[in-house]
C-alpha cells in the first residue's frame, strides 16, 4: 500500500511538472517535440524517477504541448511545432476572418476530448495485439525495414527520403564501428544527434557567410494579435460545449481511428483524416472550424497511440513517435534498453502493467487538463503577447543544446559529442535539402541497429 501511494504521489508530481513545463514550451512557436520533450524525458529517466513517474511526465508533457501549441498557431500565424504545420491553412483563414479566438477554442477543446478518448482505446488495442507481440518482436528487424521505407515514402522527401536511408544507415554503422574500436558503445548520442539535427545545421549555417546572408532579415517580424473574447463563465469551460454536435462526432471518430493506428506518420494521419472530414462538410466556415478541430485532435490521439501501443504490446519503438519523441521510454541505457535482436527488453513495457498504463495515462490527461486547458482558454492572448515580447528563442535553443551536450559527454565523452555533431549535422542538412525529416532518421537508426544485423546473419 505504501508503495502504491508513493508511486501515485511521484506520478502526480512528475505529471504536474511535465504539464507546467511543456504548457510553457508550447507557447514558443517552432519548438519541435523531438527536440524538446525527448531530451528532458531522457534526463528524467537517467535521474532514476520511478517508471510510472517517467510515463506520466512524458504523456502529460505531450498532451499539454499539443494544447498550448494552438496559441501561436491560431493567434500569431506561426506553427507551434511540427505537428501544427498541417493546421496552418485553416488557422490562417480563420484569422483573416477575424475569429482566431474561435479557432483557438475549438483546437484546444478538440485536443482534450481526443486525449480522453485515445488513452483507453490505445490500451485496449495494445491488449488485443499483445498475444502476438512476441511474434511481432521476433519479426521486428523486417518490420522496421518496412516501416522505415513506408514512413520515408510518405515524408516530405518522398522517394528521395527512401533512397537517403541507405547512406544515412551506412554512416551510423561506420560511426558504430569507429567508436567500438575505442571500446565506446553509444546509443543515446545517436538519438540526441537526430533530435537536434536542424539546430546543429542552423548553427553551422550561421558560421557560413553565404548562409548567414541568406538567413538575415532587414527588420524584426511584426505580429498582430487579435483581442480576446471570452464566451463562458468560470475558470474551466466545458470542452463538450465548445464544439457543436457535428464537430464532436468528427473529433470522436477521428480520435478513435487514429488510436488504432501506430505505424503511420502523425503528420500524414493529421492531413488524411482532416481531408476526409472536409469532404463531408459543405458550409465553408463550418468546414474550416471542423477540420481545424479534427486535425488538432488527431495530433493528440496519434501521439498517445503511437507511444502507448508499442509500450504495452511490444516493448520496441515500432512507430514514428516511439522512435522519436518517446524514444527514452524504450531505450535509455543503462536503465532502459532493447537489444539488437529485440528479444531482451528492459523498459516500461516490462515494468508497468496494462492497467497501470490505463490509470496513469488517464491521470496524465487529467493533470494536463488542469494545467494546460484553462491556460489556453483563459490566458491565450496575454501568454502569446508575453512570449512574443519577452521570450528569446535563442535562449530556449541554447538551453536544449546545453542539455544535449551534457548528456553526450556523460555517455561517451568526446566521442559522444563527435557522434552528436556528425549525425546532427548530416541529418539537419538532409532535412533542409531533401525533406529527410527526423521521423525517418529515427527509423533509419533503428533499422541500422536491428535490421542490418539480421540481414548480415542471413549471409553469414
Amino acid at each position: 500500500m505504501h508503495g502504491l501511494l508513493h508511486d501515485l504521489l511521484v506520478a502526480i508530481a512528475m505529471g504536474l511538472l511535465g504539464s507546467i513545463v511543456f504548457s510553457a514550451v508550447g507557447l514558443v512557436s517552432g519548438t519541435d517535440e523531438t527536440t524538446t520533450i525527448a531530451p528532458i524525458t531522457l534526463l528524467v529517466v537517467l535521474l532514476g524517477v520511478p517508471p510510472v513517474g517517467v510515463f506520466t511526465f512524458w504523456l502529460s508533457a505531450a498532451v499539454s504541448k499539443h494544447m498550448t501549441h494552438a496559441i501561436p498557431t491560431a493567434l500569431l500565424g506561426i506553427p507551434g511545432d511540427t505537428m501544427a504545420v498541417p493546421l496552418m491553412q485553416q488557422a490562417t483563414d480563420l484569422r483573416r476572418l477575424g475569429v482566431p479566438h474561435i479557432a483557438l477554442r475549438k483546437m484546444v477543446s478538440a485536443a482534450l476530448i481526443s486525449a480522453i478518448i485515445a488513452v483507453p482505446l490505445s490500451v485496449l488495442f495494445a491488449v488485443i495485439i499483445a498475444p502476438v507481440g512476441q511474434k511481432i518482436v521476433a519479426a521486428s528487424p523486417w518490420l522496421f525495414l518496412a516501416a522505415s521505407v513506408l514512413i520515408a515514402r510518405f515524408s516530405p522527401g518522398r522517394w528521395a527520403s527512401v533512397m537517403l536511408l541507405v547512406p544515412f544507415v551506412a554512416v551510423i554503422l561506420a560511426l558504430q564501428a569507429f567508436t567500438a574500436a575505442h571500446d565506446v558503445k553509444l546509443s543515446v548520442s545517436y538519438f540526441l544527434g537526430i533530435a537536434v539535427g536542424p539546430l546543429i545545421a542552423d548553427l553551422f549555417s550561421v558560421a557560413s557567410p553565404t548562409e548567414r546572408a541568406r538567413m538575415a532579415r532587414s527588420e524584426p517580424r511584426r505580429v498582430s494579435i487579435a483581442p480576446d473574447v471570452k464566451g463562458w463563465k468560470g475558470y474551466f469551460p466545458n470542452p463538450f460545449k465548445i464544439l457543436d454536435p457535428v464537430q464532436l462526432r468528427a473529433v470522436a471518430a477521428t480520435a478513435a481511428i487514429s488510436s488504432a493506428t501506430f505505424v503511420f506518420s502523425p503528420v500524414a494521419m493529421t492531413v488524411v483524416l482532416g481531408e476526409a472530414v472536409a469532404a463531408r462538410i459543405k458550409h465553408p466556415y463550418h468546414r474550416l472550424t471542423t477540420v481545424l478541430s479534427v486535425r488538432n485532435g488527431v495530433t493528440e490521439s496519434t501521439y498517445i497511440a503511437e507511444a502507448i501501443i508499442p509500450l504495452v504490446a511490444l516493448g520496441i519503438p515500432l512507430s514514428p513517435v516511439a522512435a522519436g519523441p518517446a524514444a527514452p521510454l524504450f531505450n535509455a541505457p543503462p536503465r532502459f534498453f532493447v537489444d539488437a535482436a529485440g528479444s531482451h527488453i528492459v523498459n516500461l513495457h516490462t515494468m508497468m502493467s496494462p492497467s497501470q498504463f490505463l490509470f496513469y495515462g488517464l491521470l496524465s490527461v487529467l493533470l494536463a487538463a488542469i494545467v494546460a486547458y484553462p491556460l489556453a482558454m483563459n490566458y491565450a492572448r496575454s501568454a502569446a503577447v508575453f512570449v512574443s515580447r519577452h521570450i528569446s528563442h535563442e535562449a530556449i535553443i541554447a538551453t536544449f543544446v546545453g542539455l544535449v551536450l551534457v548528456i553526450g559527454l556523460w555517455e561517451g565523452a568526446l566521442l559522444g559529442l563527435l557522434v552528436i555533431v556528425v549525425i546532427g549535422l548530416l541529418g539537419g542538412l538532409l532535412y533542409r535539402a531533401f525533406g529527410f525529416n527526423t521521423g525517418v532518421q529515427f527509423m533509419g537508426y533503428y533499422a541500422a541497429v536491428l535490421t542490418v544485423p539480421a540481414i548480415l546473419k542471413l549471409f553469414a
